[in-house]
């Protein structure tokens, strides 16, 4: 079913109703609930397991490179802020020496459908630096000739050659860091891009074959009103990419030293958030786009809306995806990877990433093995997060429960969802509403059975 800003009968008394803290779902349990008591040897165990089946689901790649040259001050990803070029050989170097190790365990079934570089700036690197990459993954990793590749792009950081580049490599998806267009916006988090570079890149990028394009959005940054969001919407819509994400700004600055250096009187007020939030989703439905879900929108064409309406919708570290039943490898510092019932997340900083490769170990934190509850809970999370139903009869086959009696409480507090009209439930399926896809969090931390426990986590608002 295809949203239109008709349908979005959102009150704001809905919104506050239903607008609390609560995580984001790109794993369950939560990342939040890896502990150290999951180890190297732990993750080894997972990837030897997978080595000796002989079925195995597909591998996605995901490789975190950290450098940037300048600091964004929203910025809450682990980043190296240099301007030293010189220290990215050697970051490619353990890269190898990683992709080698997780190789030798993982078996000769190396069957790769996607491959997603993340940052940081990808693009920091240069052209050799990326031939580099691409070829050792090649010779660790086999590339389908289906794979979808993506990148992050700075608009700051590519010429048009930049972009021809990286799709004579296989790439054919990118994203752009828009953020927001405003001038004083963009003065008050660090990052100037004009427009017209912008424009550049989508045009230099559609040249190339990219296959989709995605920008992303941020509100509740400082200095944002309601009509120079909507200026930048204007702005964005014209261009036109393929996919937006609308991704929420959460000020922790607590957690985030970067956070720090933004003016705090300068935030939108929650109020104005919420009116620039609705204003946007529904400027872009009427602009064609499609609701994914959550803060994704789509064309109708694209690969993101074709995989939610047939179902094979999935989400994970990179938000949503097009690829469900693959196995996740994480390279870099601090990349989560998942690997059967398993979820591993690897060192923060490079020093401790090059000592422990420098020793022949992955470099593995932490991580979590799940239970069989915990692998059920996920699969009825992550299917609502997709707002695809939840059906009863096929939990019960796979799972051997009855689904009315195992949740028995949880279907009593989904009641207030239900009477909202955000979501249906007969004697079949839990159904996600059109209005409802805007709450999927809320409905789906009904099932986390971890929320009532400690964690050192903040979460953001659902909105």
């Amino acid at each position: 079913m295809t949203i239109a800003s008709h349908d979005l009968e959102i009150s704001e008394e809905l919104v506050r109703k239903f607008d609390k803290l609560g995580p984001r779902y790109t794993s369950y349990p939560t990342a939040d609930r890896f502990h150290a008591n999951f180890t190297e040897v732990t993750y080894r165990e997972y990837l030897d397991q997978r080595a000796g089946r002989t079925s195995n689901p597909p591998l996605s790649i995901y490789i975190h490179l950290p450098f940037c040259e300048s600091l964004c001050y929203f910025c809450a990803c682990n980043k190296i802020i240099t301007r030293d070029h010189e220290r990215v050989g050697e970051y490619l170097r353990y890269l190898d020496k990683e992709m080698a190790l997780v190789a030798s365990r993982v078996g000769a079934d190396r069957k790769t459908v996607q491959l997603h570089l993340g940052g940081g700036t990808p693009t920091f690197f240069s052209e050799s630096e990326l031939h580099q990459l691409m070829a050792t993954v090649r010779k660790h990793f086999s590339l389908t000739p289906d794979a979808e590749l993506g990148v992050e792009i700075d608009p700051r950081t590519v010429q048009p050659q930049t972009l021809a580049m990286l799709a004579e490599l296989g790439f054919n998806r990118n994203s752009f860091g828009v953020q927001d267009f405003d001038p004083a916006v963009q003065q008050a988090v660090n990052r100037i891009q004009p427009l017209d570079m912008v424009e550049q890149a989508v045009v230099e990028s559609r040249k190339s074959g990219f296959q989709s394009i995605n920008a992303d959005l941020i509100y509740g940054l400082p200095k944002q009103t309601l009509e120079s969001f909507s200026r930048t919407l204007d702005s964005l819509i014209r261009v036109s990419p393929d996919r937006i994400a609308l991704y929420n700004y959460a000020h922790l600055p607590g957690r985030f030293k970067a956070q720090r250096l933004i003016v705090e009187s300068d935030l939108p007020s929650a109020e104005l958030r919420l009116q620039i939030f609705l204003m946007s989703m529904r400027r872009l439905l009427d602009a064609g786009y499609v609701y994914i879900g959550l803060d994704h929108f789509s064309k109708p064409d694209d690969e993101l809306n074709k995989a939610r309406l047939d179902k094979t919708l999935h989400r994970n570290f990179q938000g949503y995806t097009t690829r469900s039943e693959c196995d996740l490898i994480g390279l870099g510092v601090s990349a989560i990877s998942k690997v059967g019932s398993s979820y591993s997340q690897a060192v923060r900083t490079v020093s401790a990433y090059y000592q422990h490769l420098d020793a022949g170990r992955l470099p593995i934190e932490k991580g979590f093995e799940l239970t069989q509850d915990d692998v059920l809970r996920r699969d009825i999370i992550m299917t609502l997060m997709c707002s695809a139903p939840v059906e009863f009869d096929a939990i019960n086959r796979e799972y051997g429960i009855d689904f009315n009696a195992y949740f028995e409480a949880e279907l009593l507090r989904l009641k207030p969802y239900e009477e909202a009209g955000l979501i249906t439930i007969d004697a079949t399926a839990i159904r996600v509403t059109p209005k409802g896809r805007l709450f999927v969090r809320a409905s789906g931390m009904v099932f986390d059975r971890y929320l009532g426990q400690p964690t050192t986590s903040t979460y953001s608002k659902l909105i």
